[in-house]
């Protein structure tokens, strides 16, 4: 995670956990003088749209008052969907035989896609089935990992 991130996910983690969500996790992508914020938020009950209105005036105006990020930025504050996006190694803990699809920062034994069942994790690696074959990939070289929907 590069050090804005975890800035960002400090300062509006506690944020959101106030007003009783769960910080499911926070993409920044910077864009030249344009950037994006989408923040993940969660809670048992599902979310609705007025759910990221309320937490989107309470980041907006922790992030006008704190100013972590310089210039011009969109911030969207979304429910993870059900092709939820997985940040942490808790988060792929919990969602242990679904199918996954991985993409890593820097490829690993020449590659840098793999989809498959999320089989566990161990110690900073989240394993995952991909064809017969068992990839041990590290959390920290992961860029972006989605739960695959299941319509059953």
């Amino acid at each position: 995670m590069s050090s804005k991130l975890e800035q960002l996910q400090a300062l509006l983690a506690p944020v959101v956990e106030a007003l009783g969500y769960e910080c499911w996790g926070l993409e920044f992508i910077s864009q030249g003088r344009h950037s994006l914020l989408r923040v993940y938020i969660d809670r048992a009950e599902g979310i609705l749209i007025e759910d990221c209105e309320t937490v989107s005036r309470q980041v907006s105006g922790v992030l006008d008052v704190e100013d972590p990020i310089s210039g011009e930025y969109t911030l969207e504050v979304s429910s993870p969907g059900m092709d939820r996006p997985l940040f942490t190694l808790e988060q792929f803990a919990r969602y242990v035989g679904e199918q996954v699809k991985i993409r890593l920062r820097i490829p690993f034994e020449r590659r840098r896609n793999f989809q498959g069942v999320l089989r566990g994790v161990e110690e900073q690696d989240v394993v995952v089935l991909v064809d017969d074959h068992e990839y041990l990939l590290p959390i920290d070289s992961i860029d972006k990992a989605n739960i695959i929907p299941r319509f059953e």
